[in-house]
């Protein structure tokens, strides 16, 4: 059955939905600047908590995208972000999560005998020697019986174990060993098989596609400060962020930084080996859209506009060379790039930056040859539209570059 509502009251159900998650986000930052990125929820009878799990590289990425910050709040993000333990120095680039020990497996399932001094069910336990719940080691410490291997089979077995007891208030002593149970392995805090190994995304791992998850957070949070008209200055501290974590990655790094060809994408870096497991991961994706990024390549309104303020001179070659390219026709295509130039596709169409002294200009060559210039850095919608349905009308462009455009 289908009801009508009001758009209006549509619009009053969002509006408070985003002041409640507005406020939520703002209650989950830490101390140390950086956000939670998972709260441990925990019910008991009547009354519910909630409890912050570690750190996560994934919240400090989910922050940044959400646009919830001003430019000078992600700043302070990526600074504590920098001071954190989900830093790794040694690669300079970030884990999912800090490092810690685990607890040896010896160590598990074990709690004092001493703990339990108050506890009726369990003295009367021991002073029967009844094992059937509870296990005391030849250290004096006392673990669960191997069969209780969750909450459901120690309620099961603990039921029959109370009927044999006299017990004032037998209830309590089910809630007591119910919550001694979850205080030993603390499962509503398991977060899965990261949370116990050495690869992959686990201990110690450097976890390249949320790596470059936030490369992209860092650059769109760059170019959203540059549509709010933000200072100068901050401008170039969230570029300056940019680069630095952009220096983290494989390409910067020699094979034996890396562990591995530098060039090559992989799924992650252990602490104890180099990177592990080549392949087209999600890594690669990022660093393409952050690639024309830095390039500039933006569309606004339905209008392409070339805006390389993120590039840096360095992109530039600095001797004449051949750009070879598949056009829009799926012809190898050669083309010859002068010196302080730089060339790549985009929609099958080839791109050439040349830096000048004068204003942006664009020369648009038509499959014909004939070439026209169009002042300043955006495509009229038409050409655009030509550009992006790879209509082949579009041979060539070339853009004029102010050299103050770019990243100084």
């Amino acid at each position: 059955e289908k009801s009508v509502f009001a758009r209006s009251s549509i619009d009053a159900l969002i509006d408070s939905a985003l002041t409640i998650f507005k406020q939520t986000i703002t209650d989950n930052q830490r101390d140390d600047g950086l956000f939670q990125t998972y709260n441990l929820l925990k019910t008991e009878s009547e009354q519910t908590s909630i409890s912050p799990l570690y750190p996560m590289l994934e919240g400090q990425v989910a922050i940044l995208s959400a646009k919830t910050l001003t430019p000078l709040e992600s700043i302070k993000v990526l600074d504590a972000l920098f001071l954190s333990d989900i830093y790794r120095p040694d690669q300079d680039t970030f884990m999912l999560y800090p490092d810690r020990a685990l607890t040896d497996f010896l160590d598990k399932n074990r709690f004092s005998a001493a703990s339990a001094a108050d506890d009726d069910l369990i003295q009367k336990m021991l002073a029967a020697e009844d094992q059937r719940l509870l296990i005391k080691d030849p250290n004096g410490d006392l673990r669960f019986h191997p069969d209780c291997t969750n909450i459901d089979a120690l309620t099961e077995r603990l039921n029959s174990v109370i009927k044999d007891y006299a017990l004032e208030q037998p209830q309590s002593a089910l809630d007591a060993m119910q919550n001694r149970f979850e205080s030993v392995f603390n499962h509503h805090a398991f977060t899965g098989r990261s949370g116990g190994m050495f690869g992959f995304e686990g201990l110690g791992c450097i976890y390249w596609h949320m790596v470059a998850k936030l490369l992209l957070a860092v650059q769109e949070t760059y170019f959203s400060a540059v549509d709010e008209g933000a200072d100068i200055d901050l401008l170039r501290q969230l570029a300056n962020h940019y680069y630095r974590v952009r220096a983290g990655f494989g390409f910067n790094k020699s094979p034996q930084d890396f562990g591995a060809f530098p060039t090559d994408p992989y799924s992650h870096t252990p602490k104890h080996a180099g990177a592990q497991q080549p392949g087209m991961t999600g890594q690669v994706k990022e660093e393409v859209l952050t690639r024309f990024g830095e390039l500039g390549l933006r569309i606004q309104n339905g209008q392409v506009t070339f805006d390389p303020r993120l590039l840096m001179r360095t992109a530039f070659s600095d001797q004449a060379m051949t750009f070879e390219y598949l056009s829009t026709t799926d012809q190898w295509q050669t083309l010859k790039l002068p010196i302080n130039a730089l060339g790549f596709t985009w929609c099958q169409v080839p791109i050439v930056y040349e830096l000048t002294d004068h204003e942006f200009s664009i020369d648009v060559t038509d499959a014909d040859g004939r070439v026209v210039t169009i002042p300043g850095q955006t495509l009229p919608g038409p050409v655009s539209d030509q550009l992006i349905s790879r209509s082949s009308a579009i041979a060539q462009l070339k853009v004029l570059i102010p050299q103050g455009a770019l990243l100084s």
